[in-house]
Order: structure tokens, then C-alpha cells, then sequence
């Protein structure tokens, strides 16, 4: 169930930004519907929310995504029903993720602690850097991260994530610092 339903994340992801075309790092505010929730994104993004299955409950999932030169440039959110657990919630989205994109866990460098003020402080809120490969066969680089927050009674989870050949830390960086409650 998970495996499928972060296939269904991939392919709107991928879907979403195949036909995405705007200047090489042109940044800009995004906002998400019904949250408080900002990004920065490098390029103009196409935008697209649909219910999917995530860590076995259905969640009401927004992305936001484009390419920027040769990346693909996406911010996934989505709101947890109360009492959900968080943390294993994005435990299962982080290993579908990896998974997806066929990159054995142990091959992820060192995971990195991702907290930023505002987000809740889960010890699965990390930074990933990992090689995989791409639908095709072609190598990838994959910097991620996954977070959560407060959203009312209930927690709001965020992953962003490009994916390129070689990324460039300074997109990467400006991606993730780029995220506001």
C-alpha cells in the first residue's frame, strides 16, 4: 500500500513538472491552499492536489513543482488527521521516496536533522542527499527533505526535493530555507 500510493506522489510529481518550462533560477513565492505554508521555488510551477493513500490513511496531498535547467524542483504538502503519528507517517513517505527513485537506504548519506523555527521538532524531520536512478536507468542525485508543523488541531507535513544529475548546493539550500510555516 505504501509503495503504491508514493508511486502515485512520483507520478504526479513527475507528471506534474514534464511539461514545466521557465527560466533557470527565476525564484519565487509559492502559497498552498488552505494553510499558512510558503516555498520558494526556482521556476514558474505547475500546481496540482489530490487525495492519496500515505502511511495507510488518505491525505488531501498539494505539490507544487517545475524544472529549473536540468532539476526537478518539487514542494509536496499534505494535513495528517488528529492524532495521526507524524513521525512514521513521514518515516513511510521517506523510505517510498528512496525506494522510488532506487536508492538503497544504507547508500543515503547520512541523514541530516531538518528543523527550521516553526517546525515541529520529530526525529524524522531530516535532510537526505542520496544517488538513485531516474524511470530510465539514468543516474540521479536526490536532496530531500520532509518536515512537519502545526496546523490547527492537526499536523501538516512538507517534502521537498530536486532531483538532477549534479545539484548545485546553493539550489538545494535556497529550496529548503526557502520553506515557511
Amino acid at each position: 500500500m505504501r509503495i503504491q500510493s508514493m508511486a502515485v506522489v512520483a507520478s504526479l510529481t513527475l507528471g506534474l513538472v514534464s511539461t514545466a518550462c521557465s527560466p533557470d533560477q527565476n525564484w519565487r513565492e509559492v502559497t498552498f491552499e488552505r494553510t499558512a505554508l510558503k516555498a520558494q521555488l526556482p521556476c514558474k510551477p505547475d500546481r496540482t492536489s489530490r487525495t492519496v493513500p500515505l502511511g495507510g490513511m488518505s491525505v488531501d496531498l498539494q505539490v507544487a513543482g517545475c524544472e529549473s535547467g536540468s532539476a526537478i524542483v518539487a514542494v509536496m504538502t499534505a494535513p495528517l488527521q488528529s492524532g495521526a503519528d507524524a513521525n512514521a507517517v513521514m518515516a513511510s513517505w521517506q523510505k517510498a521516496t528512496l525506494d522510488n527513485a532506487r536508492i538503497a537506504q544504507p547508500l543515503a548519506t547520512n541523514p541530516q536533522v531538518w528543523h527550521r523555527p516553526g517546525q515541529l521538532p520529530l526525529a524524522s524531520s531530516i535532510r537526505i542527499q542520496a544517488q538513485g536512478l531516474r524511470a530510465s536507468g539514468e543516474p540521479v542525485t536526490m536532496d530531500a527533505v520532509w518536515g512537519a508543523m502545526p496546523d490547527g488541531d492537526r499536523v501538516r507535513l512538507v517534502h521537498a526535493v530536486v532531483y538532477d544529475r549534479k545539484i548545485p548546493p546553493e539550489m538545494a539550500n535556497t529550496l529548503f530555507d526557502g520553506i515557511k510555516p
